[in-house]
């Protein structure tokens, strides 16, 4: 595997862990433990059974926190501690052939993870304003499809999971700016303020006959 396909790998894991860090950090373990691809040694500590119980279970938990409207925004706030950091690190650990984390690529790792990380968070946060719970699942099932398709992809062919990866983000962010913009045009609707009524023409008084002012 060239530098290329490993520093492509990287960044497709920092952006993924901003999405689902724990789902991201389960399927870099197993991978490594089912010996579907030889994880460098910074990231061999992701194959320990205790690794892989805490992410599985972390995984599972989240898995239906971000299916419940509230639920969702309130826990990736929380999880922006884990996800910015988690995507610095497997950016950086999968980068290090001796063990030792750039500081370069630490940075870079959590401004991906950061960035996806957003574009979730905004995402599911606009959703929210909607009444009905059907747009929340369908956003979470699909965020939990975008990982596990681009976690598979990243192990088989790095380029076809980068450009996955960047297609899904992109009509992401085209879906935040749709929502974004109705939300808008409504406020205006609703705060315009009303047109002014026409006042009533006054009726003359009995027994006044002066014509009306010429224009």
């Amino acid at each position: 595997m060239t530098d290329a396909h490993i520093f492509v790998i990287g960044i497709l894991l920092a952006w993924l862990a901003g999405i689902r860090v724990y789902l991201t950090v389960f399927g870099v373990g197993l991978a490594g433990l089912l010996g579907w691809v030889e994880l460098p040694p910074a990231l061999q500590a992701t194959q320990s059974w205790w690794v892989l119980g805490t992410s599985g279970a972390l995984a599972v938990t989240e898995f239906f926190a971000d299916k419940i409207p509230g639920v969702d925004s309130i826990w990736d706030l929380l999880q922006t501690l884990a996800r910015v950091p988690a995507g610095a690190f497997l950016a950086a650990a999968t980068l290090s052939g001796d063990g030792e984390l750039s500081t370069g690529v630490l940075a870079a790792g959590a401004g991906v993870a950061l960035a996806s990380h957003g574009l979730k968070a905004g995402t599911r946060a606009l959703l929210n304003t909607s009444p009905e719970p059907a747009s929340n699942w369908v956003a979470s099932t699909a965020e939990d499809g975008v990982v596990i398709g681009g976690l598979a992809l990243a192990l088989a062919n790095p380029w076809l999971a980068l450009v996955f990866v960047i297609g899904a983000s992109l009509i992401g962010a085209l879906t935040v700016w749709l929502i974004w913009r109705m939300l808008w045009r409504g406020l205006r609707r609703l705060f315009a303020a009303p047109p002014p009524a026409a006042r009533p023409a006054q009726a003359p008084a009995p027994g006044d006959h002066s014509l009306p002012p010429s224009a």
